[in-house]
């Protein structure tokens, strides 16, 4: 597939991952991180609205200086009975996290933030990931590889974290850190990228 694009687009995140799906749609972009603090309060335990917000001030602090472009941004979160799980600050604090989710379903909520022309719309995709029973062993060793250190809930689903999973319920590149799918849904129905000319796929 190819797609048209109406502006040129901007990926509001440093991360990676992010980079990696984006890619997948074949468009050219530009990577511009918000550098937006995630430490906000949040005003109730809804987790998806947190997830939202974040998103929105990170794609919001990138668009004010790109009002001619698409701006990308989002922000991914991990909870689990009530509790927010985000990049831990420490290897004591991965494992601490990790033991708490073994044997477990967390969700994983990624909210995501589309910026032009000064107009912003925000949405956000759930996914449920339910960890095996996890053994001191093989936390110790992948806690020592470093990967959990700079990822929300101390794990990569797309790396050696992939050995902590049963199973997942839902968009596996949401759990990566953009759900594509969704992403490309709202980008075609905004009339911002197409197919071909005429593309079925109106405005909302």
């Amino acid at each position: 597939m190819k797609f048209n694009i109406a502006k040129p687009v901007i990926l509001a995140s440093a991360s990676p991952r992010r980079k990696e799906i984006l890619s997948l749609l074949g468009l050219p972009f530009t990577v511009i991180p918000s550098h937006v603090s995630e430490d906000i309060d949040m005003a109730s335990d809804d987790f998806a609205a947190y997830a939202r917000e974040l998103a929105a001030r990170k794609t919001k602090a990138v668009a004010k200086e790109y009002d001619d472009h698409i701006v990308i941004g989002a922000d991914t979160i991990v909870v689990h009975e009530g509790k927010h799980y985000p990049k831990p600050e420490s290897k004591e604090q991965a494992k601490t996290f990790l033991q708490e989710l073994s044997g477990k379903t967390h969700a994983v909520i990624t909210g995501v933030g589309i910026s032009v022309g000064g107009t912003l719309r925000v949405f956000s995709v759930e996914t449920a990931v339910t960890f095996r029973e996890l053994d001191d062993v093989l936390l110790d060793a992948y806690v020592e590889s470093d990967d959990p250190m700079d990822k929300a809930g101390g794990y990569g689903i797309q790396t050696a974290g992939a050995l902590l999973v049963e199973k997942i319920e839902g968009d596996y590149f949401n759990v990566m850190g953009l759900p594509i799918a969704k992403l490309t849904e709202h980008l075609r129905r905004l009339a911002l990228i197409a197919l071909k000319d005429g593309d079925p796929f109106i405005d909302y």
